[in-house]
């Protein structure tokens, strides 16, 4: 099949900040890492990085902890932001004009999608996660999601090739009144289910009164109230994690337990 002739996609607002997608960084350097240890030449891709380079140079420096021969390749949709970028390249760091084609000669390991699916209908999303899933390396993984403008709160979704399989929720803990806070950053595949009858919506009810219920933990630190919320909750949902991630203010679900109904 030919390539298309332009990029899949659409221009997304390109906003960025550094230090933006640190939990998402950290997260996958842990899961993932592993697998990229093992690859002979892997490559990252940071999908659609914005209107400055920040979180490709910050990708490349916190998978190289966990795998020093990984390389990262930013891709974007706009022609402006990659000639900005060009001046950032170094070795192991490259950027490219693409889109959700992603335009590699070899599949990578990894393609990171951070807040550029949040302007899409929610209608298109499987499609796209299915678009990128196929472009992955045999035992690759591609994680889609959302943050505020500083990092302080992120949901993400990782997928296979067989789909989703897990939604992590991060946060910096001295930032969170309720655990619900989240649903403002959920991706797009879930935030519009978060309503009565979904099962998100069941999910962050029911970590609000795990949260609730450990309020006496308070007194020991937000980290500590976090873990004990976190294992009341596991009584109910299949979390995937433990307490060192629960630590860093994570909790990792299994997707088909937060699905969208119908």
């Amino acid at each position: 099949m030919a390539p298309p002739k332009r990029p899949v996609g659409t221009v997304t607002r390109g906003t960025t900040n550094p230090n933006r997608l640190r939990r998402m960084d950290r997260w996958i350097a842990e899961v993932h890492g592993p697998a990229l240890r093992r690859a002979e030449a892997p490559v990252a891709v940071d999908l659609g990085y914005g209107a400055a380079p920040w979180t490709a140079v910050e990708l490349l420096q916190r998978l190289r902890t966990a795998a020093p021969a990984v390389s990262v390749v930013g891709i974007e949709i706009e022609p402006a932001r990659v000639a900005a970028a060009k001046p950032y390249e170094r070795e192991g760091l490259t950027f490219l004009h693409g889109g959700f084609e992603v335009p590699l000669p070899h599949p990578p390991l990894l393609i990171r999608a951070a807040n550029v699916l949040r302007q899409y209908e929610e209608g298109e999303v499987a499609a796209v996660w299915a678009r990128l899933c196929g472009r992955l390396a045999d035992g690759g993984l591609l994680v889609e999601g959302t943050c505020d403008e500083i990092g302080r709160r992120h949901v993400w979704v990782a997928l296979d090739a067989s789909g989703p399989r897990t939604v992590t929720f991060a946060t910096r803990l001295g930032s969170l009144e309720r655990p619900s806070d989240l649903a403002e950053r959920l991706p797009k595949a879930l935030i519009h289910r978060n309503v009565p009858g979904e099962p998100v919506h069941a999910f962050l009810r029911d970590f609000d009164r795990a949260w609730a219920a450990a309020a006496p933990y308070a007194s020991l630190g937000a980290r500590q109230r976090w873990i004990r919320a976190v294992r009341d909750l596991a009584a109910d949902w299949p979390l995937r994690d433990g307490p060192r991630r629960w630590r860093q203010g994570e909790v990792t679900v299994e997707w088909e337990a937060l699905a969208p109904r119908g």
